[in-house]
């Protein structure tokens, strides 16, 4: 028997205080503590129950190292067995409902030359042949009144970059790849195009799945597609939408396809769970969209992904939308499109946004929490995200802030119920003073408006990240917030994770000694020698 816990028996080892699992040998139950005491580590994690998979076992204790690896699930695997319930499918023997394409209709042509200045001004690259003209007006698009009437409501004045190049590429039924930062739109850019494709189909038969799937890396994510598609299609109420989503009951996600919707926004997890269970079929998908693809690949669902697609018919429209377009990201669109263009938005370099000021303080570890509610304390009441590594770290500086700072201080992190991330989420956007301590898990992708402050309270693991989540300063706000008084993000870098990312500690503190104060723009490219982070003067590094 494994260590780590299997379907059958609680998870691994526990170094430190034991409690018994929850649940019984059916569901796999709770190992031992989530948290190891002192001396050991966190202990087993979850065991794996019928469908969802072991949970991680070892953490770590303070004296013991990490403990063991993820709990085993039912197919022995992290991801890989879940779907192996899924029949292959012999699509020449199917009968495949007749699908209308191509709802592309030519506005008034542009001068290439007005195209050109159009797509320079935006930063707009792309990849592809017989690309159609981009539709720069909400009147280039032919669509129901009722969706225009949507933007009119919204108080939208023109299409963003990823929509105007999308829309006539997706109503020519081409496959797409759009690259573009979270917050530019793209939401829209790929579900009024699958109105409009939905509204060209033959109508729904008791026992069809849905015509377009929206695959979602978080249940974050997935909510706040459907919540944008809803706001506009409000006054299409022929078009049925739901999301479904892990943390929540199967049953009204289950009801809901019964019952027959024309678009699901799901996570992958999830959406083979209910497959599985055949309460409902992709056999009507025509319509595929892969929102944040990078950062499904990162959080390992390429083969669930692959698994979905093997349920979907061949001659669907495919689209895949990410933040970044690494070898990754080319090998799947490789492997699920045909002829596709592929858009640029902004610079194809990872590139900081050089509209917020950075500014880097180098603490010893002990120091951070410390060096934290100061500057909390300097920038004053204000909506402040903060980034952390752990769940643990997570808990431990909500407490702390809350006790030493008169403001509202809010959690959230994977192990939270889906009900209060919700919760925690709507009073966050509806508080302006209140801060937010989170995990990676809202790091990408998740629409926090108004957002005044950034705080990496730990490094994220890549440079990449780093980018995306200063990004959230400006992507749902004017690019006026080089012009606050206050500095518009923070950086605490801690030794050990100063180690971890970029060069070792003894070669990066003497560039640094140099300028004590504040180090200069060439000071801080030796801190950040792969990127462009630091290109910008609105970086600065200081000694504390």
């Amino acid at each position: 028997m494994s260590d780590y816990g299997d379907a059958q028996h609680n998870g691994g080892d526990s170094g430190g205080r034991g409690e018994g699992g929850y649940g019984g040998p059916r569901d796999g139950g709770y190992g031992g503590p989530r948290d190891g005491g002192y001396g050991g580590g966190y202990g087993g994690g979850r065991g794996g129950d019928r469908y969802r998979s072991g949970g991680y076992g070892g953490g770590r204790g303070y004296g013991g190292g990490y403990g063991g690896g993820r709990g085993g699930d039912r197919y022995h695997d992290r991801h890989g067995g879940l779907g192996s319930n899924l029949h292959r499918i012999d699509w020449d023997a199917v009968q495949k409902v007749a699908t209308q394409w191509n709802f592309y209709k030519p506005q008034k042509p542009r001068s290439e030359e007005e195209i050109a200045t159009w797509l320079r001004e935006n930063s707009i690259t792309i990849y592809g042949d017989r690309v159609p003209q981009p539709m720069l007006e909400f009147s280039d698009l032919v669509a129901p009144d009722a969706i225009h009437q949507a933007f009119m409501d919204a108080g939208f004045q023109k299409p963003t970059p990823i929509q105007s190049v999308s829309w006539p590429v997706l109503l020519n039924s081409r496959d797409i790849v759009g690259v573009a930062k979270t917050g530019s739109g793209k939401t829209m850019a790929f579900m009024i195009p699958a109105a409009l494709h939905i509204m060209a189909q033959p109508p729904l038969q008791p026992g069809d799945g849905p015509i377009a799937l929206v695959l979602a890396p978080t249940r974050e994510l997935a909510v706040q597609i459907e919540t944008e598609t809803r706001k506009a299609l409000t006054r299409v109420p022929s078009i049925m939408t739901t999301c479904v989503y892990g943390g929540t009951p199967k049953g009204p996600q289950q009801r809901a396809l019964r019952a027959g919707v024309h678009v699901c926004i799901a996570t992958p997890g999830r959406l083979i769970d209910l497959l599985e269970t055949n309460c409902t079929n992709l056999l009507r998908v025509t319509y595929l969209t892969l929102d944040e693809a990078d950062r499904m690949l990162d959080m390992g669902f390429e083969d669930q992904i692959r698994k979905i697609c093997s349920q979907i018919r061949t001659d669907r429209q495919t689209l895949m939308f990410s933040a970044t377009w690494p070898r990754e990201i080319r090998n799947l669109a490789a492997s699920f499109q045909k002829d596709f263009v592929r858009v640029h938005i902004g610079s194809e370099e990872l590139v900081a946004n050089a509209d917020v000021h950075q500014h880097v303080f180098v603490v010893e570890g002990y120091h951070k929490e410390e060096k934290m509610e100061e500057i909390l304390r300097q920038v004053g009441p204000q909506r402040v995200l903060v980034f952390v590594k752990t769940k643990k770290s997570c808990d431990i500086l909500q407490d702390r802030l809350g006790r030493a700072l008169r403001q509202t201080v809010l959690a959230i992190h994977g192990d939270k119920l889906q009900s209060s991330r919700d919760y925690v989420l709507d009073r966050f956007r509806k508080d302006e003073r209140a801060i937010l301590v989170a995990t990676d898990v809202a790091a990408r992708g998740l629409d926090i408006k108004d957002l005044d402050v950034v705080v990496n309270y730990d490094m994220p693991l890549n440079i990449e990240d780093y980018v995306h989540r200063i990004g959230m300063l400006t992507d749902f706000r004017p690019l006026t917030v080089s012009l606050a008084p206050i500095p518009s993000v923070y950086l605490s870098l801690c030794v050990c994770v100063c180690r971890f990312l970029f060069c070792c500690v003894s070669l990066c503190y003497p560039c640094c000694r140099t300028t004590p104060a504040t180090a200069s723009a060439a000071d801080i490219a030796t801190f950040f020698p792969s990127t462009s982070l630091a290109s910008s003067s609105a970086c600065q590094i200081r000694l504390c």
